[in-house]
């Protein structure tokens, strides 16, 4: 199966929610969250497996990527590998 990508990439979502009911169910979703890319394109080519930089979205691997863009401008939120929510949802919905 191919997975859904955003530019060409992998990506997570890191959302925060409560939880305040089971009957009826009640979740509250906040609107600051993250999403968080690969630095390297997706490429379903067996060969390709072992790379960590295209199939994995971990902050904690993808920093030592050489590609890895780190977002310095706080009024920008769709710079780099991390994205807010917000603006994730955005480009979804496109």
């Amino acid at each position: 199966d191919d997975p859904f990508l955003i530019d060409g990439t992998k990506f997570d979502l890191r959302i925060y929610v409560v939880v305040t009911g089971f009957l009826p169910l009640r979740i509250y979703i906040h609107s600051a969250g993250l999403a968080r890319f690969c630095t390297q394109k997706y490429d379903a080519k067996a060969k390709t497996r072992k790379n960590r930089y295209r199939h994995l979205t971990n902050y904690a691997v993808n920093k030592n990527s050489k590609d890895f863009v780190r977002n310095t401008d706080p009024t920008s939120d769709d710079v780099g590998h991390k994205w807010s929510y917000r603006r994730e949802r955005e480009d979804v919905r496109c």
